[in-house]
């Protein structure tokens, strides 16, 4: 998918702000004694088309109305993901300015997932 540049542009500032996690680092993290909680931040629909096991749905146009009600620590560990790593960032640097201090955002996000993860 082509983006536009003013997309790019501020997820570009996102990515100086925001933590990236690849795959690999996030995969681990999950099977951490105590794992972050695994926010997929996509839409309905993409949601409902597949999604990462352990996985909670909060998509990004209502994450900043309701992560406070689903995460109301403002210290746990957050990994976000969405389609490609984009939405995440942009998220991300929301929850930041919201007072979470331990938000991440997955690189790659679905898609990475599915290339690793062909059969699931």
């Amino acid at each position: 998918m082509q983006h536009a540049p003013g997309f790019l542009a501020i997820v570009d500032a996102a990515r100086a702000r925001v933590r990236e996690l690849s795959l690999a680092e996030t995969e681990a993290a999950m099977r951490a004694s105590a794992p972050p909680v695994l926010v997929d931040v996509r839409e309905d629909r993409e949601w409902d088309a597949g999604h990462i096991p352990g996985a909670i749905h909060l998509g990004k146009g209502v994450i900043e109305r309701d992560i406070e009600g689903a995460i109301p620590a403002k210290d746990t560990p957050i990994v976000l993901y969405c389609g490609g790593g984009y939405r995440s960032l942009l998220a991300g640097d929301a929850l930041q300015q919201m007072g979470y201090t331990n938000v991440a955002s997955m690189a790659g996000g679905w898609r990475a997932y599915r290339e690793a993860h062909p059969s699931e």
